[in-house]
């Protein structure tokens, strides 16, 4: 088959063309990426040079190249975003950009190439925010309330894929995941940055009470599901995908302190950022029925992985840091 992967230098897109070779050998994986600041080729040096494996510089918006890569495509994966909410409330238009215009374009291209699967990738930040008492989890169905630039860039383009399945019948699904950790994870998101600060010897920052919580999924778990849902998922359906880790920040960065042998003194309060959700939880029950997907690392011990990789990648994450730090 031939894979086009949109975001595969990023995070969770690098972490899933790492899983697609192993799992998929047989296929062509082209990844197509711009590079922006939290895209890393480095994070594909590996991969390089592999045979069935090309990379791609390219813009999303620049429709003759991505037209070009898609063409034929047995499946493409769509990852490529800006996904930091601090970034957004600086610079939303950039996320309107990518995220909205980026997807059309990219839908269009795949329309006209004549690629046989597409699937989307999203958050679950587009269904806003629970409160921490609340029994209730969000399902498939739940409405969208988006409260901030990032999750409402993310809630238009996951309007736009449903709307070319309806209109089109553009043999499309979707997937609204929690928090990742991993490896290869730019340090500004809670988990790398917090161990970082911490090998550092600087503090841990927690915005706000640090109560807030969130849906954690070790990153190779989530690429399971990716792959579990393209495969085998029902054209035109959503699935939410979780590993039931629900967790503060405040219980994360802790965890990582113990991992670390740190003590409750490392870590700080700071002023809480604007439109801060308070909870975000998902409901499972679709993916693990139909497609009988379940996560298969516990949490404290992918958590107990992931610091260890960033004690022994420095190289990786050491030029990231503003300079001077």
């Amino acid at each position: 088959m031939k894979v086009v992967l949109t975001g595969g230098a990023g995070f969770i897109g690098s972490n899933l063309a790492h899983y697609w070779r192993r799992q998929h050998p047989e296929d062509e994986l082209v990844v197509y990426d711009l590079l922006t600041y939290a895209g890393r080729r480095e994070s594909l040096a590996d991969l390089e040079g592999t045979p069935g494996f090309r990379f791609v510089q390219g813009d999303l918006l620049d429709l003759p190249s991505i037209s070009r890569e898609v063409q034929g495509a047995d499946l493409v994966l769509h990852l490529a975003a800006e996904s930091h909410n601090d970034r957004a409330i600086q610079e939303p238009l950039r996320f309107v950009r990518t995220n909205v215009l980026g997807t059309g374009t990219l839908l269009e291209a795949c329309r006209h190439g004549d690629v046989r699967r597409f699937h989307h990738v999203s958050t679950d930040e587009v269904y806003g925010s629970l409160e921490l008492n609340d029994p209730h989890r969000f399902v498939e169905g739940s409405p969208y309330q988006p409260r901030g630039p990032y999750s409402a860039s993310k809630a238009g383009s996951d309007h736009l894929v449903r709307a070319w399945s309806e209109t089109y019948g553009f043999p499309a699904t979707l997937s609204n995941c929690g928090n990742n950790f991993g490896s290869y994870q730019y340090p500004e998101k809670l988990i790398p940055l917090s161990i970082i600060r911490l090998l550092r010897g600087e503090k841990v920052r927690l915005y706000g009470d640090g109560k807030n919580v969130r849906d954690w999924i070790y990153v190779l778990d989530h690429c399971d599901a990716i792959d579990s849902i393209a495969h085998r998922g029902r054209t035109g359906t959503t699935y939410l995908v979780s590993a039931q880790n629900e967790r503060s920040n405040r219980e994360v960065v802790d965890r990582i302190l113990r991992c670390l042998g740190q003590g409750p003194d490392r870590v700080e309060y700071v002023a809480d950022r604007p439109g801060h959700d308070r909870r975000y939880a998902l409901d499972p029950t679709r993916i693990r029925t139909e497609l009988g997907w379940k996560p298969s690392h516990a949490f404290d011990e992918a958590l107990a992985e992931t610091v260890q990789w960033y004690q022994h990648h420095e190289a990786w994450w050491g030029p990231l840091l503003p300079r001077g730090s």
